[in-house]
């Protein structure tokens, strides 16, 4: 099908974006949801790379662009920009590696300080496979993602293990967000009626602002 779905054809567009340490499984959550690829022995990120994926979400086609950085301090120059208009963010640690654990205040307070108040964000103990390597339980990170108010999941993106949920999640909570947003501004907007022959679009923009966010975690 190649480029046959354009942007044009969808209902809406979204970017997101994914955080964390270096080599917590960032790229690799990535290729395995927009292209269904691993590789074990994929190199660093350096700057930004993003993919797109389409998701059908009811009757609608919603446009996921998702982003992903480096993990390291000093290719992060471009933070500002890097979270400008994102609607949803995969937080990402590594079961294996307390570290990363740890950090996630860090990146908690990044994210809280450059991105969109309201955004939705999914919590991600990455590489669930290695349990024999495993330093953070699960309850931890469900602990802290209700603390914190934040959907929680563990995955495999080598297993495949909940990759496709995870973004599904957020997806799903962003268009619900989206929707609710849209029929607002029809609502308040209803005098001002913009004839359009193309579908709607709602393209992410620095002004947009989420609705209060709900817990979408599961249990």
């Amino acid at each position: 099908m190649g480029n046959s779905l354009l942007d044009e054809e969808c209902d809406y567009l979204f970017k997101m974006v994914l955080i964390g340490d270096s080599a917590v499984g960032k790229s690799n959550l990535l290729s395995r949801f927009a292209k269904d690829e691993f590789h074990l022995d994929s190199k660093p990120t350096i700057g930004v790379e993003f993919a797109y994926r389409n998701i059908k979400v009811g009757d609608k086609l919603a446009k996921a662009q998702i982003w992903d950085t480096a993990g390291q301090e000093r290719f992060r120059a471009i933070t500002s920009s890097y979270y400008r208009g994102a609607l949803g963010a995969m937080l990402v640690y590594d079961i294996t590696r307390r570290g990363t654990f740890k950090n996630l205040k860090k990146w908690l307070h990044e994210l809280r300080e450059y991105g969109n108040r309201d955004m939705v964000i999914v919590l991600i103990g990455n590489k669930s496979d290695l349990v024999d390597s495993r330093e953070v339980e699960a309850e931890e990170g469900q602990s802290l993602a209700q603390l914190e108010d934040l959907c929680f999941l563990e995955t495999s993106a080598k297993e495949n293990l909940n990759v496709e949920d995870a973004f599904l999640q957020m997806i799903t909570k962003i268009f619900e967000i989206a929707s609710q947003k849209s029929l607002e501004a029809k609502e308040n907007d209803a005098s001002k009626k913009v004839v359009d022959a193309r579908k709607e679009i709602i393209y992410v923009v620095d002004e947009v602002t989420a609705t209060k966010q709900t817990s979408c975690c599961t249990s």
